[in-house]
């Protein structure tokens, strides 16, 4: 019984720890750009978009599907870089548990 009671103890530190670091992912940020820098996507831990900066440089009237797909391509390498930031922090959570999409 001894074992069941230091288990549960682990446990209820795991979940205060996990929550802690849920509440760390909301005050971090990831950024990735496309187009050498023509269009930078910012993003938080909670995978919200927070900010798009496109330089004057890339709006053309005449080629709107180029800027589409700049947006396009840095925003999917904003959230590409916020799962691997989530992944980083909880992931040492669920390493051995084999409990796919649980992050």
């Amino acid at each position: 019984m001894k074992n069941m009671g230091n288990m549960m103890k682990q446990m209820q530190k795991m979940q205060k720890d996990m929550a802690k670091a849920q509440e760390q992912l909301k005050e971090e940020t990831v950024e990735a750009s496309a187009g050498g820098g023509m269009v930078t996507v910012i993003a938080s831990g909670e995978k919200k978009i927070l900010d798009i900066q496109i330089k004057e440089e890339v709006v053309d009237p005449d080629d709107v599907e180029m800027l589409q797909d700049l947006v396009l391509a840095a925003t999917n390498e904003a959230l590409v870089k916020v799962d691997e930031l989530v992944n980083e922090k909880m992931g040492k959570f669920t390493k051995g548990m084999n409990i796919p999409g649980l992050f």
